[in-house]
């Protein structure tokens, strides 16, 4: 474990968090790195494989586009709602029943934090198991767009070798006979209630994540390299407000110079241990 920022490496990683967290009531943003060890890829960790998350405005410009995302969001949820929350799940679930963590703010939007137990998530980017119309707003549960999908397209067969994105996609090839789902109240074109490429974070969802970064008295990072600009400014956020920083994270981040303790390591170890050294861990083998 390699300790960078203020604390000697002869300390421990967890030792230093543990030291500088201790007595705060702690903010959390969450990245991909968190749902790693889920089985949900990183877009850009260690091994992971080049892809390009979908464009708003490709999206809404050709029919193609949407045949090319709805093909791969069918195959890529069979796999991706079936993932499970990790130890790291967990203990942000534990510490905040124990009253430790004010409360979790995730980039992900796999629901996976929920799922663990956590009570306060705010879903920087929405969440795939909902599925919003862009024309009426109306929303959806993606199980029923699913269903609606499978029914129309007999042909799109699910496959365990196919290769899963961080949003849920996978790469289809043949997708020109992909019916689309549509709209039931004004036969409008669906999406997944998720902020794709060129679109904003809503206002509310921003300000909910920045009301609980005020609340709390230090910003932990987990899983997240800060190349998203949503995250950044949370973390221009803390620093502005003088809250200690803190990082959990395999490799550099952009924010790296700010953070009091920098953890290069996996989120699920140095988070389990971490909520031990709280005591909070018999709540987490409660829930786990």
């Amino acid at each position: 474990m390699e300790i960078t920022r203020h604390v000697p490496v002869e300390d421990g990683g967890v030792h230093a968090l543990t030291e500088l967290l201790a007595g705060r009531k702690i903010a959390v943003l969450t990245g991909a790195g968190v749902s790693t060890d889920s089985g949900i890829p990183d877009y850009r960790g260690a091994g992971s494989v080049k892809r390009t998350p979908m464009n708003i405005r490709d999206f809404m410009a050709l029919h193609s586009t949407r045949q090319r995302y709805w093909a791969g969001a069918f195959l890529g949820w069979h796999r991706f709602s079936q993932a499970e929350p990790n130890q790291g799940h967990f203990s942000l679930a534990a510490m905040e029943q124990a009253g430790i963590i004010e409360g979790v703010i995730t980039q992900n939007v796999d629901g996976l934090h929920r799922r663990a137990g956590n009570a306060h998530v705010v879903d920087l980017h929405g969440s795939l198991d909902r599925v919003v119309c862009v024309e009426c707003g109306q929303l959806f549960d993606r199980s029923s767009i699913h269903a609606q999908l499978a029914e129309a397209n007999t042909w799109l067969s699910v496959s365990t070798h196919d290769e899963i994105a961080p949003d849920g996609d996978v790469i289809v090839h043949d997708y020109e006979r992909m019916i689309l789902p549509s709209c039931t109240v004004c036969a409008g074109v669906l999406k997944p209630d998720v902020v794709f490429f060129g679109e904003f974070v809503p206002t509310k969802t921003f300000s909910a994540a920045s009301s609980l970064v005020k609340r709390a008295d230090a910003f932990l990072i987990a899983g997240s390299s800060l190349v998203v600009n949503s995250g950044i400014r949370l973390l221009e956020q803390a620093k502005r407000q003088r809250k200690p920083i803190a990082i959990i994270n395999r490799g550099e981040t952009k924010g790296d110079q700010y953070a009091s303790v920098k953890v290069n390591d996996g989120t699920s170890y140095v988070l389990s241990e971490l909520a031990a050294g709280f005591g909070a861990n018999d709540l987490y083998q409660d829930i786990d």
